[in-house]
């Protein structure tokens, strides 16, 4: 059913292949925010498209249209209810641009504003915090990429698979007593797996209530490290991390996502695989404060904002 997924996917995104673009637009808030920017590092490495996380407020609340040139519009709202990524798409395509909407729900506000629409068909998520509809997410930004024209891995045998997930549980059991001693915690990461430093961050605190901050590993360098002593733990997405550990930062990593094919760029499908360590770090670390991560205190499922 997944190969049969994928295939999907690139089908409702064919009308885009062979099409030129002199940049990409991604329209994204909260967890696909965050799936945004794992599209972002595979068009710009593997495109060499240049590609912009939009600020909707621009458009939203001051009223002010971007000169755009030739662009590919994407808005990503799993509930595609969010009404500023749907004002991004219906603005961009007024104005003569190509834009997609991915989202998980058929017949919605991105679905209507977008030229184009890649449902993800992920059936229904009945937690407040996105899980299966973030990792389908991913996926389908991959196969939008590739029919772009990247030369990316075929992803139908290269996904997680019961083993993994099973794997991936059983580090969170080890590292989930370290996250919720921490103090500070940290999600560290970079390149690909910037965007799953990003969404292990946000579970953390939407489901558990644990303030954890995300970095690229690259900007944690530039002053942040200096809070990495004794008692504060970092999740990294980007190996160990000897010199943390050495200032008494306990470092947690995810399990190693097999390698997928000789010659691919390292790390271009991690994150599809290395979510499941963090969603199962989140739920084993909610539980362990005595909540119900399904039901987080003050947020809803469907977010508005413009």
């Amino acid at each position: 059913m997944l190969a049969n997924g994928i295939s999907r996917y690139a089908s409702a995104v064919s009308p885009l292949r062979g099409r030129q673009f002199d940049m990409v637009l991604l329209a994204a808030r909260g967890s696909s925010d965050n799936a945004a920017l794992y599209a972002r590092y595979l068009i710009e490495v593997f495109l060499g498209i240049p590609v912009s996380l939009a600020a909707p407020s621009v458009l939203t609340r001051y009223q002010r249209h971007v000169r755009y040139t030739n662009c590919l519009a994407i808005g990503i709202s799993q509930s595609g209810a969010a009404p500023d990524v749907a004002e991004v798409l219906a603005s961009l395509r007024e104005e003569g641009h190509t834009t997609l909407a991915i989202t998980n729900t058929a017949g919605s506000r991105v679905t209507v504003e977008a030229e184009h629409t890649l449902l993800l068909e992920a059936g229904l998520e009945r937690s407040v915090a996105a899980t299966k509809t973030y990792t389908a997410s991913l996926l389908a930004l991959y196969e939008v990429v590739r029919v772009l024209g990247a030369e990316l891995p075929e992803p139908s045998r290269l996904i997680p698979n019961e083993a993994w997930v099973d794997l991936a549980l059983e580090a969170a059991s080890q590292a989930s007593g370290a996250v919720v001693r921490g103090a500070p915690v940290f999600s560290l990461g970079r390149g690909f797996g910037f965007s799953t430093a990003q969404e292990s961050a946000l579970k953390l605190m939407e489901c558990a209530l644990i303030p954890c901050k995300a970095y690229s590993s690259a900007d944690f360098e530039h002053g942040p490290k200096a809070l990495a002593g004794h008692g504060s733990a970092a999740i990294s997405y980007d190996g160990p991390k000897p010199d943390l550990a050495a200032q008494g930062c306990e470092i947690l990593e995810s399990p190693k996502p097999p390698p997928f094919s000789a010659g691919a760029i390292e790390g271009i499908l991690n994150p599809i695989w290395d979510i499941v360590f963090g969603q199962w770090l989140a739920l084993l670390s909610a539980r362990a404060r005595g909540l119900n991560p399904d039901d987080p205190r003050h947020i809803q499922k469907v977010t508005q904002t413009l």
